[in-house]
């Protein structure tokens, strides 16, 4: 554990935010992730173990509280833990306008973009019925390459395995270029034009699949400072 040794409350709060990964999983839960399982799915290089150390001091410090439901345990924010949504939302949108993504290869995860897109998925933009987009990614691990992303009376499903469904629409791209667009650092015509993302269905380029899925929550930001450079 941190111990800043001062009487600060600024050291005092720092020991309980300050500590590796801890921030990423008040993150998760903040953004409504409450089974042990869908938390890691948004922290995928935690190990569980950790991220089991780290929920219990979280729930011991009353940032969180743990309820027993059926088949098992969640999640979720306590008063204590509802009052840290703006300063995350604030550190998301302050890393956004000021770092951008500059993301290196090693920072770069399909498993957590598409876990991302699924949770800020638009469902409200969906047309009536079952949608099916499928994602293909060139350059991603063994495992990690394809993802379909359901969508069937604004209830969302991400299935690493192919549900048997219909596909409404299909995406080929790079795991950098479909990252980019998501956070705003790119545009989907950007990208198609250099060859690293192609849509089929959803009109011409794709464009009512962006309107679907929208971009990440600090998007409008990094967006708004690239477009006033």
């Amino acid at each position: 554990m941190i111990d800043y040794g001062q009487f600060c409350t600024v050291a005092r709060g720092a020991e309980v935010l300050g500590e590796l990964w801890t921030p990423l999983v008040v993150r998760e839960i903040l953004c409504g992730s409450r089974r042990f399982n869908d938390i890691r799915r948004g922290v995928p290089r935690m190990s569980a173990t950790l991220l089991t150390q780290r929920l219990r001091k979280l729930e011991e410090m009353g940032v969180i509280e743990r309820r027993r439901v059926p088949g098992g345990w969640e999640y979720h924010p306590t008063p204590a833990g509802e009052e840290l949504r703006p300063i995350v939302v604030g550190l998301g949108h302050w890393g956004a306008r000021w770092i951008g993504s500059r993301l290196k290869r090693d920072q770069l995860d399909a498993g957590f973009l598409m876990w991302d897109m699924r949770r800020f998925a638009r469902v409200d933009k969906f047309p009536a019925g079952r949608v099916v987009i499928h994602f293909r990614f060139s350059d991603a691990p063994r495992g990690e390459r394809t993802w379909w992303l359901v969508v069937e009376n604004r209830v969302t499903d991400l299935c690493r395995d192919d549900p048997g469904h219909e596909v409404t629409v299909a995406v080929e791209s790079t795991v950098r270029a479909l990252t980019e667009v998501w956070t705003g650092d790119s545009d989907p015509e950007r990208e198609i034009q250099a060859g690293t993302l192609k849509v089929q269905g959803a009109g011409r380029h794709g464009q009512q699949l962006w309107r679907w899925l929208g971009r990440s929550m600090f998007a409008p930001t990094r967006m708004a400072v690239r477009s006033s450079a």
